[in-house]
């Protein structure tokens, strides 16, 4: 069991336990809050049939990635990891400049393999669904390249160079763009992005979310 937050409507009291099989309402309210509560609670079953879908989904990308060693249906006892070298091999990763540090991000054993559960939580997190917090904790993770949990200045050289080619800019204008996103985003002028900077600036990049996106 697990107790969701949902929004709080004026005069409704209400605490909602959810499992997966079956939705508890426990209320002392008004008509009209109680009609609007069982609109979410609904709502809340539609996205779960649809989570449900989507998971069927992406086990069956899975599994053709590896037919010899990834059970036909899903198994939630067995223990499969597939190598990051062959997931990087899929088409909508190989056209990402830095699906290499993506599937490293989202690899739970550290040891360059990944698991369903792996691979569902990043096209999860990767999904147009996703809220806006929780991709930039994600992409804050996958630009930090040295792993020092900041965004340095060599941070963003590696960035420019997967995003434009190592050749495409001098190293002027690296440079260049470089010192402008630390004037912009480094808020307590240490040099360095942390993930509080990082936020901030994705705030004020509304076409954030379309390009953290990967559609599969």
């Amino acid at each position: 069991m697990a107790l969701c937050a949902l929004p709080m409507y004026r005069g409704c009291n209400m605490m909602v336990d959810v499992n997966i099989h079956e939705v508890e309402c426990i209320w002392l309210m008004p008509v009209d809050c109680a009609l609007r509560c069982c609109w979410v609670v609904t709502n809340m079953e539609v996205v779960h049939r649809k989570w449900r879908s989507e998971s069927a989904r992406l086990y069956h990308r899975y599994h053709a990635l590896a037919p010899e060693i990834v059970p036909r249906y899903f198994n939630d006892s067995a223990d499969i990891k597939l190598p990051l070298e062959l997931i990087s091999e899929m088409p909508e990763l190989k056209e990402n400049p830095f699906h290499q540090k993506l599937l490293q991000v989202f690899s739970e054993d550290k040891q360059d393999n990944m698991s369903f559960n792996d691979f569902l939580n990043m096209f999860s997190i990767l999904s147009d669904l996703t809220p806006q917090h929780l991709k930039a904790y994600y992409a804050f993770k996958v630009y930090d390249f040295n792993s020092d949990n900041f965004i340095c200045q060599s941070d963003l050289e590696v960035m420019l160079g997967k995003l434009t080619g190592d050749d495409e800019l001098s190293h002027e204008e690296v440079q260049l763009v470089c010192h402008k996103i630390m004037e912009e985003g480094d808020l307590d002028g240490d040099g360095k992005l942390s993930f509080a900077d990082f936020e901030y600036m994705i705030t004020r990049a509304p076409d954030f979310m379309s390009t953290f996106h990967i559609r599969i």
